[in-house]
């Protein structure tokens, strides 16, 4: 079991900390600029787009979690039409949102807080950016097809490319062509578009069958549809709750200034450095959860998921190890702004323990979402956010200021994975399972 799961983990993890590794070069290329609110327009901006995106990333993981399934119980016809659906879906939204672009533009900006000039670079970013949409949520039906037909592989090599060609790019436009915050955009433009058309060539390549498309009509059984449908929302809603969190996260930083801003932004790459890779494991969970449960096979269902947990304590404790020692060094490395270093100082504890706090909501999600159990994911999230999250901020913030900020995001970390861990009796360990 150990060997399925570092199998799949491994080249997960690889692909998932360039995403990371490329935050961090994005802010640490304008974070060496002289203007501060580089910083805060990428941040921002970067916002935005995890808004927009992150909404639909049920095109990822409803694609991960039924092509899994249908791959353990060996329905190779199911898993064609599988991604068939989920790709016409991503191009009808990316469509969408380029149609809807200005007023995108124009709420995002009227819910989120900064500064004049952070604003401001922050909307060339966005309409720089915003074209990538199709070639983003393409990605995530690709990835995520490939992941639940057990192939890590390709994914890992598709976000090298990505990432790769992104960082390039972000030196060359921002630091060769002075291009600051809008050469960051373009970058993550060109590169998204670089990484599909590499997708492409690989489906076509290894899995020829793809391109024999089916009668339309096989995609459109309403029972297959129902079941995706509910199968999405629940994800959506999951995901929405997950958005909320972090874009209040950063729009109630910019409220106390660029500064702390920018403080809260880097730090949180901390955080985001640890998901992305215990993420690794949680989309190996979904991909071996997800075939055990097509294959109906409860007894390596229940292995997966004890030897996943093994393996995400054995990560988490190095991280917070490594944070506690290595952490202020790291953050001298993204910038160089003295005060934002200083000021940065009293919050460093909260890094130090997120990784321990957090890991088991990531394999929760994982696990979740191979079984395709998205009504508890649905139901664990909205409790997370509005019974914790939200209140130990509201009660907290006078007497706590920023402090409250990571309060309320390390509660919210326990809290899922705790909820996740009491349902799991009723929505994993279960007879039945949902199947499209």
């Amino acid at each position: 079991m150990n060997k399925s799961i570092l199998r799949l983990a491994i080249p997960n993890i690889i692909s998932n900390i360039t995403v990371p590794l490329l935050g961090m070069v994005d802010l640490s290329v304008v974070g060496h600029l002289e203007q501060v609110y580089f910083i805060g327009a990428v941040s921002l901006g970067t916002t935005i787009f995890n808004f927009i995106f992150w909404g639909f990333a049920f095109l990822r993981m409803s694609t991960s979690g039924i092509t899994a399934q249908l791959f353990g119980a060996k329905d190779k016809s199911g898993t064609t039409r599988a991604l068939h659906r989920a790709a016409l879906t991503a191009l009808l939204f990316g469509l969408i949102i380029l149609l809807l672009q200005i007023p995108i533009d124009k709420i995002s900006f009227y819910l989120l807080n900064g500064s004049e000039r952070t604003e401001y670079f922050a909307s060339r970013y966005f309409y720089i950016r915003i074209w990538a949409a199709p070639a983003t949520l393409l990605l995530y039906v690709l990835n995520g097809w490939f992941l639940g037909m057990q192939n890590a592989r390709y994914p890992m090599i598709i976000a090298l490319v990505i990432n790769t060609i992104n960082i390039i790019l972000d030196f060359l436009f921002v630091s060769g062509f002075g291009m600051n915050s809008d050469g960051v955009a373009l970058g993550t433009l060109i590169a998204n578009y670089s990484g599909l058309a590499v997708a492409i060539y690989f489906l076509r390549k290894k899995y020829p069958e793809t391109f024999r498309f089916e009668a339309f009509s096989s995609m459109l059984n309403l029972k297959e549809l129902k079941s995706l449908f509910n199968l999405n929302l629940n994800i959506f809603i999951r995901t929405v709750c997950l958005i909320v969190v972090f874009t209040f996260f950063t729009a109630r930083s910019a409220v106390f200034g660029d500064n702390i801003l920018a403080v809260n932004t880097l730090l949180l790459q901390f955080h985001m450095f640890f998901s992305y890779l215990i993420d690794g494991f949680a989309f190996a969970a979904e991909a071996l959860t997800g075939r055990y449960a097509g294959a109906s096979n409860p007894f390596k269902l229940k292995k997966a998921i004890k030897s996943l947990f093994t393996w995400g304590l054995l990560i988490s404790i190095p991280f917070s190890l490594g944070y506690f020692f290595f952490g202020r060094n790291i953050f001298s490395v993204l910038t160089d702004n003295q005060t934002v270093i200083r000021m940065a100082e009293p919050y460093f504890l909260w890094i130090v323990v997120m990784p321990l706090l957090s890991f088991p909501a990531f394999l929760w999600d994982g696990i979740y979402i191979g079984t395709t159990s998205s009504r508890g994911m649905r139901d664990t999230m909205l409790l997370s956010t509005l019974v914790f999250f939200f209140p130990v901020w509201y009660f907290t913030q006078n007497a706590l200021e920023n402090h409250s900020f990571w309060l309320a995001l390390a509660i919210f970390m326990i809290s899922r994975g705790v909820t996740m861990t009491i349902f799991a009796k009723k929505y994993i360990f279960k007879d039945s399972l949902i199947s499209v």
